[in-house]
């Protein structure tokens, strides 16, 4: 299991948190392949949306719950793939 940290602002003051459950999938948008990562930081479940091919960062949100974080994630990433243009070679 890996651990990250991270830290976060609290009053005037930067607390050290370490990321805890941390999971990674990939699902299909089609015709794009989308990698999920998240992790419970604190109270708060985050998720990061990417395109697996290039890589690029789709969308990075948040929940109460694993569950809400990652459809939130996927929602915005089908907005941003349905504007773009694929052109296979």
């Amino acid at each position: 299991m890996r651990h990250y940290s991270a830290g976060v602002r609290h009053k005037d003051k930067i607390v050290h948190m370490n990321a805890e459950e941390y999971s990674e999938r990939r699902v299909n948008v089609e015709p794009w392949q989308v990698k999920l990562a998240s992790y419970k930081l604190g109270d708060v479940y985050h998720c990061k949306a990417d395109n697996v091919s290039p890589g690029a960062a789709l969308a990075r949100t948040t929940g109460a719950t694993r569950e809400e974080a990652e459809q939130k994630a996927l929602e915005r990433a089908r907005q941003l793939l349905s504007r773009t243009h694929r052109h296979d070679v």
